[in-house]
């Protein structure tokens, strides 16, 4: 073995190995990243030539965490890793879209990129380390590419900038982005803050980048030891030289023409196409085959130059704007009148109607991750149909495009939505994009910010997004920021800048970058031309719905939230839940009870009761706080006579704790019969006597509530016979068992206590 390392030293001491030649030999490159306890492997292969009729890069990544790296079982019947999950998904696209910019445009081998987490440390964030095991993968091997790049997380803690934070100091951070870059420019940057302005967003990318640049120097000499600086030769493309200036001449005014003329996507689109085919046409039939995907590359870089220089000399966009206009938009809540809140917005050819679901704790979304154990009580989910951009086609299962973007907008939102104390529902908001040209995240966020506040949800400040887009001139200075941007404009020009925030600072933010040479003083426009497209687009949400409802809208479950001691949650949920269920089926609601500590670090049990009906909710309630009061002597209580017997009734004076009425205390004068004065059902108010200290029976009287008959002398008492445990003269004894003071039976009476271990 010809096992090479490299490290690198962090700012704070902290060290990163980087190894290669020890595993994964026979891919075209492997290393293993190491950091404290955290270990990734990264292995790329390549195909030894590019698939016929193929004219793209057909780059695939995928990031997985072994269960195994931190001594853990999978989930699921299986027990073995599944599918990847939205953040393993989530790890891969940030390494895809860094990577991806930097092979040669005319390589179109196939190229498979596999990190995986081998060993965990439940501190170290693995996935900040990921770009860079994939590029010192590439970097030792002879595939073409543009790099090394490396990503690193930073965050702000307490007004200082630190690289790749553990989880428990990421929780105190105001600014949490992922930065990928090469040692000259800035690739890719992704994350949420917590409105943050947009100079302090700068520095944070700047602190990241310093860092970066340490991991290139690293890896371009681990790609010298090791002999890869020269990369494999290769032919991809084959060219016409009379092809390409027949096309130029034939198409380009015309596509310069089309490009001005500012109608519709869909217009534009066939008005291309048909160009397309028409100089197509002009090749002789025999040749028209074999050369048709050379002609589909020569008309795309045609209609590529034609709305750049459009743009760039004129100032004039494909449809029709100003560089800083933003298209019209509409919007329209309470659409959907079975949804708990819902919200249209449409922003030129982009629409997206979306939904607030609220439910129980239940109904959060349970994370397993190999590192992560938790629940999300704020989701987001993003729908992109294939019905929305026109194309006939079905649609298979959620995508990796999906997931991507809507995670961006839940982020661009988690800031503002209550969660905790604050909020007590289970929060899903759903964005079905119905028709897209561009900037479909950043629809998904204003919808969702809309429909939130139909759905009477009180989030802290409404947020609006917007995506922006450069087209630089690779001859001159000359470049154009360009506000809310198209589909097209996306494609063909070289960023695609989404910003979200409230009036007061950025929220989240995805920024993917296509050229070499992206200075900061072009960034820092772009955030301040993005800032002020944020503002009027918020301006014209707010014409719509300016807050949130004071009420929930109609049709939304309510719920009644209480804190309990903790010694009473197994007493709420019941021997095997018996009681819980019990009421939950009686009253028609749904309760969940979480143990919590307080502030004083003392065990209680929040409980939610989750129902449509007032009634069933208050008797459900009612319940409840039956079990937890405790019975005082002295007190006068209402109660339900549940059993009579010789010596006196039980009366159930709260939910779960009976006392004895015994026959000497149902009146002033001498009861013969217990059912000559009462029966079972009968309703009656009592005084609680006592509270025996050591068994917790409660004994009563429905005497001392009565006015005493004048004259009345109290009867010569007997002596109590012996074996009497109750009190009653008669020497009946309790054929039910005697009463603690919470209520619940001993074992003498069949019902033990509830089963603590026992819990929703």
């Amino acid at each position: 073995m010809n096992i090479i390392n490299k490290t690198i030293q962090l700012s704070d001491g902290r060290t990163i190995e980087i190894e290669t030649g020890k595993l994964a030999k026979q891919a075209d490159g492997s290393v293993v990243v190491k950091m404290g306890k955290t270990m990734l492997l990264a292995a790329v292969t390549c195909a030894k030539e590019a698939k016929e009729d193929v004219d793209f890069m057909p780059l695939q990544v995928e990031y997985k965490e072994k269960f195994a790296a931190a001594g853990r079982y999978p989930g699921g019947f299986m027990k073995r890793e599944g599918k990847a999950s939205d953040s393993e998904i989530l790890v891969a696209r940030l390494i895809d879209r860094a990577l991806r910019p930097l092979f040669p445009e005319d390589f179109h081998a196939e190229v498979y990129v596999t990190v995986n987490l081998i060993s965990a440390d439940r501190e170290q964030m693995p996935d900040a380390l990921a770009g860079l095991a994939a590029s010192a993968a590439l970097a030792v091997s002879d595939i073409p590419f543009g790099g090394p790049i490396s990503e690193v997380r930073v965050a702000r803690i307490d007004g200082q900038f630190c690289i790749d934070p553990s989880f428990a100091d990421l929780e105190k951070a105001d600014i949490d982005i992922m930065v990928a870059a090469t040692y000259e420019n800035i690739m890719m940057v992704e994350g949420e803050m917590k409105e943050v302005s947009e100079a302090d967003m700068l520095e944070a990318i700047k602190f990241a980048h310093e860092e970066i640049k340490k991991h290139c120097v690293a890896q371009k000499e681990l790609m010298k030891e090791v002999g890869k600086e020269v990369k494999r030769a290769y032919c991809h493309e084959t060219n016409d030289e009379e092809v390409k200036k027949a096309a130029w001449d034939y198409c380009y005014d015309r596509c310069y023409a089309i490009a001005k003329e500012g109608t519709d996507k869909h217009s534009r689109t066939d008005q291309f196409e048909a160009l397309h085919q028409e100089f197509l046409e002009t090749i002789p039939e025999e040749e028209r085959e074999e050369k048709s995907i050379m002609v589909a590359r020569y008309f795309n870089a045609i209609e590529k130059r034609a709305m750049r220089r459009m743009i760039l000399d004129e100032g004039i966009r494909l449809d029709g704007r100003k560089t800083t206009e933003i298209r019209p938009i509409w919007c329209e809540v309470g659409y959907l009148p079975g949804a708990h809140g819902s919200a249209i917005f449409t922003r030129g050819e982009t629409q997206s109607l979306s939904t607030v679901t609220l439910g129980t704790k239940d109904d959060m979304k349970e994370k397993d991750e190999v590192l992560i154990q938790d629940t999300d009580q704020f989701v987001l989910h993003y729908n992109f149909p294939p019905f929305s951009t026109g194309e006939a086609k079905a649609s298979r299962g959620v995508s990796r495009r999906e997931i991507g973007h809507g995670n961006l907008a839940w982020r661009a939102l988690k800031p503002v939505v209550p969660i905790g104390e604050e909020n007590p529902y289970a929060v899903r908001v759903v964005s079905d994009i119905l028709e897209s040209n561009g900037s479909s995240s950043m629809a998904t966020v204003c919808a969702g910010c809309l429909a939130l506040m139909d759905c009477g949800v009180k989030i802290k400040k409404p947020v609006s997004g917007i995506a922006m887009g450069l087209i630089s001139d690779n001859e001159s200075d000359k470049y154009a920021i360009l506000s809310d941007i198209l589909g097209d404009e996306d494609h063909l020009g070289d960023m695609d800048f989404k910003v979200t925030g409230t009036k007061d600072g950025i929220t989240a933010t995805q920024m993917d970058i296509k050229v070499d040479g992206l200075s900061y003083e072009v960034l820092q426009k772009a955030l301040e031309q993005a800032r002020q497209g944020r503002a009027h687009i918020l301006g014209e949400m707010l014409k719509t719905i300016s807050e949130p409802r004071e009420e929930y809208r109609p049709n939304v479950p309510r719920i009644v939230q209480i804190t309990v001691p903790g010694e009473f949650i197994g007493a709420i949920i019941g021997k095997g839940g018996e009681v819980i269920q019990d009421m939950q089926k009686t009253t028609g609601t749904t309760i969940t009870i979480t143990e919590e500590k307080d502030a004083d670090g003392n065990a209680v049990g929040v409980v939610d009761i989750f129902g449509e009906n007032k009634d069933g909710m208050d008797a459900a309630l009612a319940r409840i706080k039956g079990i937890i009061t405790v019975p005082e002597a002295g007190e006068v209580y209402h109660g339900k006579v549940t059993s009579i017997l010789d010596f006196g009734a039980f009366v159930e004076i709260l939910p779960g704790k009976e006392g004895l009425l015994h026959i000497s205390e149902i009146d002033w004068g001498k009861t013969e019969k217990v059912e000559d004065v009462l029966k079972v059902g009968d309703e009656l108010d009592v005084k609680l006597l006592e509270v025996d200290a050591k068994s917790g029976k409660l004994r009563l009287s429905r005497k001392a509530l009565l006015e005493k008959p004048e004259g009345y002398v109290e009867p010569e008492r007997r002596p109590r016979p012996s074996g009497d445990r109750n009190g009653d003269h008669r020497g009946g004894g309790d054929r039910r068992g005697s009463f603690r003071r919470d209520g619940n039976r001993d074992s003498r009476g069949g019902d033990r206590g509830p089963d603590r271990r026992e819990r929703r």
